[in-house]
């Protein structure tokens, strides 16, 4: 969490009394938990969550405040591991009251909508309209509470961008990164000057570049176009032949990628608001990150969650509950500046707490209105079937493995081919 930029917007009510919280941040662990009743004859709720969706302490703790309800928060590492936990266990029993669910994997999740309850009727309208069209199903039940979506930017490090001859400024920055082929033309530049690499991970770029295309491995009438879509072949030659040789690692979320941001091991990062947070946390004595106001062709969304009630808990009253106050546009304000997780209701992107938000750690950068920015700058939004997942996760693998040099490019391409036929 990014101490600095909850001072800023002292928009926390700090409760003494946090000893109501458990933060267990254990990967892979089990998201469950005994729905006992609290001491105070109040039920006790376990929440599951992943990565950072800014549900810090101090906010568990103005729901425990106002509601007496405690909350045993149980935050899995990636997506990855939670979306495992999820699909072995919904239906049988053992999953969080409430479940958060990763947008590339959430109409995986559709696919059992009856095993989750669905959101009051008084609640609709309160999200973007097709946030809140993606979690309704076939019979019109809206069946998932909306948390974040991920517009794109690019946050870089001045000092290293300075120190390699290249402007610093934002909004000159912001200049660099037109085109894809702008972005690894800079890329280029700033390794052969410097010798290092410019970005963090070639899959990330795949990410930037997937969520561009309206169609990528499934159409819409459920037929499978992965093997034949030349947009993803030209994703996939972009990565490999000009992705690669700038980016620091194949993927994220591991222990060096996270201390490299520190490190200096990387100049750039193609960055969603909810990167802000983790940025900030795993280097919080860097003073050098900035965020540009672009990416690369426009715009495009990388990531957003949503909350789910299983039906099969204990305490679903209590569970819809938490999911209503957590996904309450004040709320979802706070989760922004604690992680930078970007409101999808729409009642919080009109609101001045956001679009006048700026956050301290990235050289006071306005945050708030980038997120806005970018947002309205993304015209596509990728259709992502129900094995999106799968065929994007095995892509993902394909690059790691050129990457470390394990295959040469078409040999992991056809791997990906034979692997995905088994789909």
């Amino acid at each position: 969490m990014n101490s600095r930029a909850l001072r800023r917007t002292a928009l926390l009510a700090v409760v003494a009394t946090t000893s109501a919280i458990v933060l267990a941040g254990c990967a892979g662990g089990d998201a469950g938990g005994d729905n006992s009743e609290g001491d105070g004859g109040e039920a006790t709720l376990t929440l599951a969550t992943f990565n950072d969706m800014g549900y810090s302490d101090e906010l568990l703790a103005e729901f425990t405040e106002e509601t007496g309800i405690e909350v045993v928060h149980n935050k899995a590492a990636t997506s990855n591991d939670a979306r495992a936990n999820f699909f072995q266990k919904l239906g049988k029993g053992g999953l969080a009251d409430v479940e958060a669910v990763e947008v590339d994997w959430f109409t995986e999740m559709m696919q059992y909508s009856d095993l989750v309850v669905p959101v009051p009727d008084d609640l609709k309208g309160r999200w973007l309209d097709w946030k809140e069209a993606a979690a309704t199903d076939a019979d019109g039940n809206l069946v998932a509470y909306g948390t974040d979506m991920g517009p794109q930017a690019v946050c870089y490090r001045q000092d290293l961008f300075e120190a390699a001859g290249l402007p610093s400024d934002r909004e000159a920055v912001a200049e660099l990164f037109p085109t894809w082929d702008a972005f690894f033309q800079v890329g280029a530049d700033y390794t052969e000057k410097t010798g290092k690499p410019f970005i963090d991970s070639a899959n990330s770029v795949l990410q930037g570049l997937v969520n561009q295309l309206e169609i990528a491995y499934e159409d819409p009438d459920g037929s499978i176009v992965a093997a034949d879509n030349p947009d993803i072949r030209a994703a996939y030659d972009a990565v490999v032949d000009k992705g690669i040789p700038i980016s620091a690692y194949p993927g994220q979320w591991n222990d060096d990628w996270y201390a490299a941001m520190a490190g200096g091991d990387f100049a750039a990062m193609l960055c969603p608001p909810w990167m802000h947070g983790i940025i900030a946390g795993e280097a919080p004595d860097i003073e050098g990150w900035d965020i540009a106001n672009a990416f690369p062709e426009g715009g495009g969304n990388w990531g957003g969650s949503y909350l789910v009630v299983p039906a099969d808990g204990e305490n679903t009253e209590a569970a819809q509950q938490l999911a209503d106050w957590l996904t309450a546009p004040e709320n979802q304000i706070k989760a922004f500046t604690n992680a930078g997780t970007f409101p999808s209701q729409i009642e919080a992107q009109d609101s001045a707490d956001l679009t006048g938000y700026v956050n301290e750690y990235f050289n006071d950068a306005p945050t708030g209105q980038i997120g806005i920015d970018r947002a309205n700058a993304i015209t596509v939004s990728t259709y992502k079937g129900q094995d999106y997942f799968k065929y994007h996760d095995a892509l993902q693998n394909a690059i790691t493995r050129v990457f470390d040099g394990l295959e040469d490019k078409e040999t992991a391409w056809e791997t990906w081919l034979t692997e995905i036929s088994g789909f």
